[in-house]
């Protein structure tokens, strides 16, 4: 089954298609000939997934669906929350990101975080949401070298490492986007049937 993903990032595209499975074939906006910026205005996750889906689903007529994930730290009330790819400057600066999460909880004894993602399906005109959450708290320094955005800060509840530090498929099984995208996984398998 073909579905079309809201995104033209290989990271979260390979991550997405590892979980969906090999039933499933992601399409990105760029093979539909949708070559612009999709636009994310909304101030919640689930409003900025709700409106790529549907930009995607206005121009194709296609079942689709889109995501939006943000880091949500307890001691900057939610912050970066909706913003987390966005923090530091208007484009995707993982670096730039990191460094001013550190400096702003810089002396903050209170590390706890959560990563949170919602994701907005439409099939056949009609919208589901999913949503994946992950406990953790943020280190004071990076440490490894997989995945991207805040992975080299982010280690989740029970665990020892960040996610960056993680295999694939290791992240993958605990991570919130994992999460997120089983419940739709589950959700298509039973509309299958």
């Amino acid at each position: 089954m073909k579905i079309i993903f809201a995104t033209n990032n290989a990271h979260k595209l390979s991550e997405v298609q590892a979980v969906l499975g090999d039933g499933y074939e992601l399409v990105t906006p760029r093979q539909c000939g949708i070559d612009e910026e999709i636009p994310e205005t909304a101030e919640t996750l689930e409003g900025n997934a709700r409106q790529k889906a549907r930009y995607l689903f206005e121009r194709t007529g296609l079942d689709c669906f889109a995501d939006d994930t943000g880091l949500e730290v307890e001691a900057l009330n939610g912050a970066p929350g909706v913003h987390s790819a966005r923090y530091a400057t208007d484009g995707h600066d993982f670096a730039a990101n990191n460094r001013l999460l550190l400096k702003n909880l810089a002396g903050e004894e209170n590390r706890r975080a959560r990563f949170r993602t919602v994701i907005c399906l439409i099939e056949q005109g009609k919208e589901h949401l999913f949503e994946g959450i992950v406990e953790g708290r943020i280190i004071d320094h990076e440490a490894g070298s997989e995945g991207f955005g805040y992975d080299p800060l982010f280690v989740p509840e029970g665990f020892d490492r960040t996610f960056a530090e993680m295999s694939a498929e290791q992240k993958n099984g605990i991570s919130h986007r994992g999460r997120a995208v089983r419940k739709l996984v589950d959700y298509l398998h039973q509309t299958e049937k």
